[in-house]
């Protein structure tokens, strides 16, 4: 049951992606400023997690660690967000939400697949199956009738 919910909590995720993009691209687009509107978007979002973890005691305790992780591991991350985030708010006008999140989630599944299947960044080794490509496939298939 409780993949059931992680899944669910997934699905509602990827709403509250596609939310946040149209809203978000629809400011870059009034200000004529996709940088702006990405800028303004990761300041009130890292504003937010400031605000929860300060009052997330528990979250508190592991600010000791921080000293002990690897630098890249502290903004390569950030850096890659950033760069997603923007490249979404730049694109969505021009091609429109649907296709770029076909698109985007097309980069997720084929990038995905392979990361896991060498395990890179950590995950767990998940080895590319024929049943893995078939769905790759069936995915660029389906974003080609979205796009059309």
């Amino acid at each position: 049951m409780e993949n059931l919910q992680l899944m669910g909590l997934a699905f509602g995720v990827g709403i509250l992606i596609v939310m946040q993009g149209s809203l978000n691209a629809q400011l870059g687009v009034r200000l004529d400023n996709a940088l702006l509107a990405s800028s303004i978007n990761l300041l009130v979002s890292g504003g937010l997690a400031v605000v929860v973890l300060l009052f997330a005691s528990q979250n508190l305790s592991a600010l000791s660690k921080v000293q002990a992780i690897p630098v890249y591991l502290l903004f390569v991350g950030g850096i890659l967000s950033f760069l997603a985030i923007t490249s979404f708010y730049y694109v969505i006008p021009k091609i429109g939400i649907a296709t770029t999140v076909a698109f985007g989630l097309s980069g997720q599944l084929i990038f995905a697949a392979i990361a896991s299947h060498f395990g890179w960044f950590g995950l767990p080794v998940e080895p590319i199956t024929l049943k893995r490509v078939a769905g790759i496939i069936l995915m660029i298939f389906s974003v080609s009738l979205i796009k059309s």
